[in-house]
């Protein structure tokens, strides 16, 4: 999925830069610009999921690769998303300074032909991407993918917004309203920015959360729960829970305070219980990290 959006974005990006140069349409250069932006963005995600479907496979293509990173890699997928989001508001944010700088410059002239027929072709293109990929994340679940079509959508937004702009500016041409065609490009081109800026917000929260190891309240509570249940059925002291989420990786360590004068047990005894919580907590799978320790000393805990 990522390797089509890929194509297909710089593919239509370098179109859009050409366009809005024979065009003189700045808010196409910046759709063309604003594309190739999410095509690097897609590139670099496409590397950082293979790493880590690499690291987390159960026998590591690179064995190099698994020393180097033996907790895993995936801290790299929030600061990419982190840093996509980013860039996406910082392109936005400075085309929308250069709009309205434009405006109080008078505007400018366009040919609204070319600007037509570039819009009408790309907007198709965002549609059809932005299904294929809805359809086909419905089974792979992944993050990148959901913000990659996030950005077909954007990037459709942003054309339907300029070809309802242009076909207006043709149509006005020899009216008494042609006087505000200079201004269509730059006003157009302001308003998608002002609407497109909030949409990463929520991803790059999240990704910040995720790098900060911010605890999930939903993870943390569904952890508690098991951790009381499997203490108070087994007869424990008490017990301590640690969660986090870095990307899809759900990280979990409980520890168990064990009664002094508690009965031995064996190894495969003590394995026996360690896969009951684990079969208690669910999800399990190559994004689970879960570590269980049975002590009865509190400060190891801690």
């Amino acid at each position: 999925m990522l390797r089509a959006s890929i194509a297909a974005t710089v593919f239509f990006s370098l179109l859009g830069i050409c366009f809005g140069i024979i065009s003189g349409s700045f808010s196409i250069v910046f759709d063309g610009v604003y594309s190739l932006v999410d095509a690097c963005m897609s590139l670099l995600s496409l590397v950082v999921a293979r790493l880590i479907a690499a690291a987390a496979a159960i026998k590591p293509v690179s064995k190099k690769l698994q020393e180097r990173f033996s907790m895993g890699l995936w801290h790299l997928e929030p600061m990419v998303l982190c840093l996509n989001g980013t860039l996406l508001v910082s392109v936005a944010t400075y085309a929308l300074f250069n709009a309205v700088g434009s405006i109080l410059d008078g505007g400018r002239e366009l040919e609204f032909g070319w600007a037509i027929l570039y819009t009408l072709v790309t907007l198709i293109a965002c549609v059809v991407m932005a299904s294929v990929e809805k359809n086909a994340n419905e089974k792979i679940n992944s993050d990148f993918v959901a913000l990659d079509i996030k950005g077909w959508i954007m990037a459709g937004a942003i054309t339907a917004a300029l070809l309802i702009a242009f076909i207006f500016g043709y149509l006005v041409q020899g009216t008494r309203l042609e006087w505000v065609s200079p201004y269509i490009d730059p006003v157009i081109l302001a308003a998608v920015c002002v609407i497109i800026i909030p949409l990463p917000i929520s991803t790059i929260r999240q990704a910040l959360a995720d790098i900060f190891l911010v605890t999930p309240a939903d993870l943390k509570e569904h952890v508690e729960e098991v951790a009381k249940a499997f203490k108070e059925k087994h007869g424990l002291v008490s017990y301590r829970a640690y969660v986090a989420r870095m990307g899809r990786c759900r990280e979990i360590e409980i520890y168990f305070i064990v009664p002094p004068d508690a009965p031995s047990r064996t190894i495969q005894e003590w394995d026996a219980l360690r896969e009951e919580v684990g079969e208690m907590i669910g999800d399990k799978g190559p994004d689970r990290w879960l570590t269980v320790v049975f002590t009865g000393d509190p400060e190891w805990a801690e």
